[in-house]
C-alpha cells in the first residue's frame, strides 16, 4: 500500500512530483497518476500545435527531473511509488500527434500503462540502472516511446 508523506500536501515540489496529489492514491498510484494526466490532456494539451506540444514535453521533462530528484532526496526513497510526475510526462508523450478525443485518450492510457508495467528493454534496464531524478523520469519516457509507436500504428490501422 502507498504511504504518501504529509509533506506532499504542504510542499509544492512534493505536490507536483506526486502528480497534484494523485500519487497519494492508496493503491495503484501509477495508474491513478496516469488517469490524472488524462485530464489536462483532454482540457487543453490535445489542442496544442505539434511545436508547442514538443515544448511542453521538453519543459515538463526537465522540470520533472528536478521535481523527482528533489522529492526523492527529501523523502530518502528513490522513486517512491507516489511520485507520478513521470507518468504524466510519459502519458503526454504517448499522446503526441494522436487524434483528439476521449476515445484516443483512453487508447493512449491503456497503451502507456501496458508498456509502463511490462517494462520491455530498455525500460526495465533504465528503471534499475539509471539513478536520480533523470532515472525516475527516463523509464516512463521510454515506456511512453513504446506507447507512442503503438498509438501511431493503431492510428494508421483505424
Amino acid at each position: 500500500m502507498n504511504r504518501a508523506p504529509a509533506s506532499m500536501w504542504r510542499n509544492p515540489v512534493h505536490f507536483l512530483a506526486f502528480g497534484l496529489g494523485s500519487g497519494a492514491a492508496p493503491w495503484a498510484p501509477g495508474t491513478v497518476g496516469t488517469a490524472a494526466a488524462v485530464i489536462p490532456y483532454l482540457l487543453w494539451i490535445q489542442f496544442l500545435s505539434p511545436v508547442w506540444f514538443l515544448v511542453l514535453l521538453a519543459v515538463t521533462f526537465v522540470i520533472g527531473v528536478w521535481l523527482c530528484e528533489r522529492t526523492s532526496e527529501d523523502l530518502g526513497v528513490h522513486d517512491h511509488s507516489g511520485i507520478v510526475w513521470d507518468e504524466f510526462v510519459g502519458y503526454w508523450l504517448t499522446m503526441f500527434l494522436a487524434p483528439q478525443g476521449w476515445e484516443w485518450a483512453l487508447v493512449g492510457f491503456v497503451l502507456f500503462r501496458f508498456f509502463d508495467v511490462l517494462k520491455p528493454w530498455p525500460v526495465k534496464w533504465a528503471d534499475r540502472r539509471v539513478a536520480g531524478g533523470f532515472g525516475i523520469m527516463v523509464d516512463d519516457v521510454l515506456a511512453g516511446v513504446y506507447a507512442w509507436i503503438g498509438m501511431q500504428v493503431l492510428m494508421r490501422l483505424w
